[in-house]
C-alpha cells in the first residue's frame, strides 16, 4: 500500500471515528403522555426552550390518546419499549408504576426543593419517603361568573356563606338568569364542582383530609357533614330539570349566557374563553364567617417521571430539572391557562381569569381532593361513592346525615387506618 493510500485510510478512519463520537453525543429523549392536545405547545415552546440550553439532547413528545394511555403505557413498560420520560397521572396509578419498579425515585433531583409537600403528595409514597415524579400542574376549584350579569344586577362576588346565598336569592328573584349551572345526572359533577369545591372550608383542608386518613376523623363528623348541608341548599338555584342535566349541558348553559354562575374547575378557562361572549370573573369558595381562613382545592393533576429502564437517565434528569424550574413553570402555565404550576415560585398569568384563580394561593390554604390519596383503593370506592351521595343530597333523595353514614360505612368495610 502506498504512503498516500495509508494516509487516505487513516483520514477516512478518523472521519468515521469523529462522526461516531458526534452521533453518540446526541441523545434523544422520548416523552410518554396522554395530553395529545398539548402537542403544539411542546413542539413550539417547551422543547425549543430546553434544547437551546442543552445542546446534544433532543426531545420528542409522543402522546397517546387519553383513554388509551394507561393501558398502552403499561404494555410498553412491561415490554421494555416505553419512552425515557413518563407523564404521571396523580396518586394511585403512578404509585403502582413506582411500586412495580417502573419509575425512579427523584428525591435528590436538583429542583425538587421547589415543590411543597402538598405539591408532591400525588407522587409520593404513603410513608412520605420517596417522591417519583416532578409535579407539573394542578387545577383549582372555585366559581366562574358572568360579569355582565353581575353588573346588571348590581351584585358583587360573595366572601361569606351568607353573602353567597343572598346573592343567589337576588339572581333568582330577578328571573333573567339561572343562578348556578350545575347538574346531577353525571354524578361526578356534583362531587367535584360541589362537595370537593366547598368542602375544604368545613373540614379545614389538609388538616381534615390527613385526619381522615389517620382515622382521627370520620365522614360522619360535623366538618364532613356540614358541606353536604350547604350543598343541599343549592337545589333551589340550579334551574328546572337539573337532575337530568349533564356536564356538557352545564357548560353550555353558562357559556350561552343563560346562567350567572358556574361552580368550576380551572380547566374550563381555555374552553370558556373561546365560547363565552361576555366578560368573566371568578371567586373562591366563600368562608363560613367573615375573617375565617380561606381554603381552596388546588388539586394535583399532572407530573413527569423517569423510566427506570431509560438508557438515557442522565439526560432525562437534566430535562426533569428543567421541568422543576421557574422557566418551565411560566411556559407551561401560560400556554395552558387553568393548569397551574405547582412550583413554589409564583407565576404571573397572562390570562386574567387564570390569574384570578391562582391569586387565591396567596390568601387561602391549599388542599387536594379528600378522596384521592389512599381512601379510594378499596371497594366500595370512596371517590365514586362520593359522586353518588353528592348527587343524592342535592336531589333530596338522601339527607346529609344519611349520605355521610353511607360513605363512612363503605369506607369502614375495607379501610383500616395505619396505627
Amino acid at each position: 500500500m502506498t504512503r498516500n493510500a495509508i494516509k487516505g485510510l487513516l483520514l477516512a478512519t478518523s472521519i468515521l471515528g469523529t462522526a461516531g463520537i458526534a452521533q453518540a453525543a446526541d441523545v434523544t429523549l422520548t416523552v410518554e403522555s396522554w395530553r395529545n392536545d398539548d402537542l403544539s405547545i411542546w413542539q413550539e415552546k417547551i422543547i425549543p426552550a430546553f434544547e437551546a440550553k442543552n445542546p446534544g439532547i433532543k426531545v420528542v413528545f409522543a402522546p397517546t390518546a387519553p383513554t388509551e394511555y394507561n393501558a398502552a403505557l403499561n404494555a410498553k413498560l412491561d415490554a421494555g419499549s416505553a419512552g425515557d420520560l413518563i407523564t404521571c397521572r396523580p396518586f394511585d396509578a403512578s404509585l403502582e408504576l413506582f411500586n412495580k419498579g417502573h419509575l425512579t425515585a427523584l428525591n435528590d433531583l436538583p429542583g425538587m426543593e421547589n415543590f411543597s409537600d402538598v405539591a408532591k403528595s400525588a407522587w409520593t409514597t404513603d410513608d412520605g419517603s420517596k417522591t417519583f415524579c416532578v409535579p407539573m400542574a394542578s387545577v383549582i376549584h372555585g366559581f366562574i361568573y358572568n360579569k355582565d350579569a353581575f353588573e346588571q344586577l348590581g351584585i358583587t362576588p360573595p366572601a361569606t356563606e351568607a353573602e353567597f346565598f343572598a346573592m343567589l336569592d337576588k339572581i333568582k328573584a330577578d328571573g333573567n338568569y339561572i343562578p348556578m349551572a350545575m347538574g346531577t345526572k353525571d354524578l361526578w359533577e356534583a362531587a367535584t364542582m360541589g362537595y370537593q369545591n366547598i368542602g375544604p372550608t368545613y373540614w379545614k383542608g389538609e388538616e381534615g383530609r390527613k385526619a381522615l386518613i389517620k382515622g382521627e376523623q370520620k365522614l360522619t363528623d360535623e366538618g364532613w357533614v356540614e358541606p353536604y348541608r350547604v350543598l343541599a341548599k343549592w337545589k333551589d338555584y340550579l334551574g328546572d330539570g337539573f337532575e337530568a342535566q349533564t356536564y356538557p349541558d352545564s357548560q353550555n348553559l353558562f357559556t350561552l349566557g343563560r346562567a350567572a354562575i358556574y361552580p368550576a374547575g380551572s380547566w374550563e378557562i381555555g374552553l370558556f374563553n373561546t365560547q363565552a361572549q361576555f366578560k368573566m370573573g371568578a371567586f373562591p369558595p366563600p368562608v363560613k364567617n367573615a375573617g375565617d381562613t380561606c381554603y381552596i382545592s388546588d388539586h394535583n393533576d399532572i407530573g413527569i417521571g423517569l423510566n427506570a429502564k431509560s438508557p438515557n437517565a442522565d439526560a432525562a434528569k437534566k430535562f426533569l430539572s428543567f421541568v422543576s424550574s421557574p422557566e418551565f413553570a411560566d411556559i407551561y402555565a401560560n400556554s395552558l391557562p387553568g393548569f397551574f404550576s405547582l412550583n413554589s415560585t409564583a407565576v404571573k398569568m397572562n390570562d386574567p381569569l387564570a390569574q384570578e384563580f391562582v391569586s387565591w394561593r396567596e390568601k387561602c390554604k391549599p388542599t387536594i381532593r379528600s378522596t384521592y390519596q389512599i381512601l379510594s383503593r378499596g371497594t366500595p370506592n370512596l371517590e365514586n361513592e362520593t359522586w353518588t351521595e353528592s348527587a343524592n343530597v342535592i336531589n333530596g333523595t338522601d339527607t346529609p346525615e344519611v349520605a355521610a353514614e353511607k360513605l363512612q360505612k363503605g369506607l369502614d368495610s375495607w379501610y383500616k387506618p395505619a396505627k
